[in-house]
Formats: structure tokens, sequence, C-alpha cells
């Protein structure tokens, strides 16, 4: 079977989520099939949750719309290295794999900071693919911060 990559309906995601004001980051869930169970943005501001991430809200989708908590067999796409809540949140749903764009040197749990997956209490690791579509994410996020620090 030939690779696919989903990055560009994560990095549409992502637009989406700078749009409404949020952080643009964007996530997709891919079925082993290459089904897209779910894809979601930021919307931590619209909703008033510090846990409403891209990747929180796609999990939550995709096992919603396959009945179960775990995630076997399925990739998650994500604009930006996940954060350590977020990572858990991976480890826990069982996706087998992980691609991400940017790396995240100040909030991220993967290769950043915290390293969820490699702490022996982290019960499941996903394979983790990086710099996917890097470029392209790292523009949406320092263009969304520069023109934030235009207006205060």
């Amino acid at each position: 079977m030939m690779f696919r990559s989903y990055m560009d309906l994560a990095l549409q995601e992502a637009v989406a989520a700078g749009a409404r004001g949020e952080v643009p980051v964007g996530a997709v869930i891919v079925a082993p099939g290459g089904e897209i169970r779910a894809a979601a943005g930021n919307r931590t501001r619209e909703l008033n949750d510090p846990t409403a991430h891209a990747e929180l809200l796609a999990i939550r989708a995709a096992c919603a719309a396959v009945g179960s908590e775990r995630l076997p067999g399925h990739a998650l796409y994500v604009t930006l290295e996940p954060c350590a809540m977020c990572a858990a949140a991976i480890a826990a749903s069982r996706i087998a794999r992980l691609y991400y764009g940017a790396s995240d040197p100040k909030s991220g749990g993967v290769e950043q900071g915290a390293r969820v997956f490699s702490h022996p209490q982290c019960h499941h690791v996903p394979e983790v693919y990086d710099g996917i579509a890097a470029a392209p994410a790292e523009a949406l996020l320092k263009d969304f911060f520069a023109d934030r620090r235009k207006v205060e």
C-alpha cells in the first residue's frame, strides 16, 4: 500500500482555527483503510476549554465514531508537535502512528519538553514521524503570532 499524507487536511483545519482567532493547529485522524474518522482545529477560546486542542477534539470525535475509547491502527496528523496533555491522550487512545509538522520547543511533549512517550509510565508508544509539511505549519504559526503582536 502506498503512503498518503493527510497533512493537507490538517493544515486546512489549522487555517480555519486561525480564522476563528484560535492558535492555528489542525488535526486529522485516519482509519487503517484510509477513511477520515475525524478532523478538528483548536477551539480553546471558542469553548472556554483549555483542553480543546485540535488533537483532543479529533480523538474524542474519532472514538465516538468507532464506539471505542481506543483507536488501534489509526494515524493522527497534526500540524504542531503535541503538548504533554495531547501526547498522553494519544498514548491512552492507542493511536498507531503520529505524524506532525512543526516542532514546538516551548510546549512540545513528544521530542521536546516532557517527552511523554519516553516515560516508563507510558503504556503505548505510537510510531512518530516529524517534520511532515513543517514549513507551511511553521509559517501559519509565525504569521498568527506576528499579527497578534501588532494588535497588542
